[in-house]
């Protein structure tokens, strides 16, 4: 993630500074301002231009608390201006962090979704979406077998009609993913995420080198325009502090019509080269444990015992009622 601005971009700063959007990426696209965050956070705890939140969302000059480090807990917060670029790319500047070491959790969801302000299971957010996830699953004590460790980066491309299934942390559902080590370091950790001509790529900076790393790329997906950006992040019986430190919102378009852009805003969201989900299949019941084990051959050495003596018992009074007669 290199420093260098561009030349174009040097040359179009005092126009664009004009309009508020006052930074570029390394590409040279501009900044929307109306769709970002750059500390200092301003209207701290009561107003935030351009986004709303909720939930158990806390909102300070430096950085914005999606939940705190604490049991059953969530937050999110939304964007209210639609995203009418056709291509996008988008930085966002966030700390995991708390006093879990073996166990922590849940996560947290960057959001690109025809709803929004709508709470829900998936990370504090609605199920059965129209639009993209970007999920950073945390969850410490995995659901099922995975093939992957946690923390996990995964994207997830609905139509509204399938829902994100957390026993599995997603896998049947997911375009692609990554291992991620994020949490508890001390510096900001940031995610890029950038659609381009139907291409999806997410790379991170997770270690302080100022520069990206690819996770993964997907080809033919399609997103409409006119969806909303969020993010959402839930805490259950494990917790964290899911800190957002920016949210900074690029426009990549070069030469998009205002013709195309709204044809796009008529897309059902879809990856083509998405594998259909596939069927739900529960884990295999675990072993009994030595102490059941134990508990029960003692029942039956027990009741074996017991029926041994009511057997000799009867077997003895018979006897003796022969002899008598």
């Amino acid at each position: 993630m290199t420093q260098i601005i561009n030349t174009s971009c040097l040359l179009g700063l005092f126009v664009v500074f004009l309009a508020s959007d006052i930074l570029c990426n390394e590409n040279g696209d501009y900044m929307k301002r109306d769709h970002s965050l750059v500390r200092p956070f301003q209207g701290v705890g009561v107003i935030l231009p351009h986004w709303d939140f909720m939930g158990n969302t806390m909102v300070t000059s430096n950085y914005i608390r999606l939940t705190p480090d604490l049991q059953s807990k969530s937050g999110a917060l939304w964007n209210y201006n639609p995203i009418m670029s056709r291509n996008w790319e988008i930085h966002v500047g966030f700390k995991v962090h708390g006093k879990g070491t073996e166990l922590f959790g849940d996560g947290f969801a960057v959001w690109y979704t025809k709803e929004r302000m709508q709470t829900g299971p998936v990370f504090g957010s609605k199920d059965y979406f129209n639009g993209l996830a970007i999920i950073l699953d945390t969850y410490s004590n995995h659901n099922g077998p995975h093939n992957h460790q946690h923390p996990y980066l995964s994207a997830m491309v609905n139509n509204g009609s399938w829902s994100y299934d957390h026993d599995r942390d997603g896998t049947h559902t997911q375009l692609s993913g990554c291992e991620v080590r994020f949490r508890n370091v001390e510096y900001e950790t940031l995610i890029s995420i950038r659609y381009e001509n139907d291409i999806l790529s997410v790379s991170t900076d997770l270690e302080n080198r100022n520069e990206w790393k690819s996770c993964f790329v997907v080809a033919n997906v399609e997103l409409p325009t006119g969806y909303y950006l969020g993010l959402s992040a839930t805490t259950g019986d494990l917790s964290d502090n899911h800190d957002i430190h920016s949210f900074k919102f690029y426009d990549v378009d070069n030469d998009v019509s205002h013709d195309e852009i709204m044809r796009r805003t008529n897309i059902v969201p879809n990856a083509k080269s998405f594998e259909p989900p596939r069927e739900h299949k529960d884990d295999p019941k675990p072993g009994m444990s030595n102490a059941k084990i134990f508990f029960i051959i003692l029942f039956v050495v027990v009741v074996a015992a017991l029926v041994a003596i009511f057997a000799i018992s009867y077997f003895k009074d018979r006897n003796a009622r022969k002899r008598f007669y």
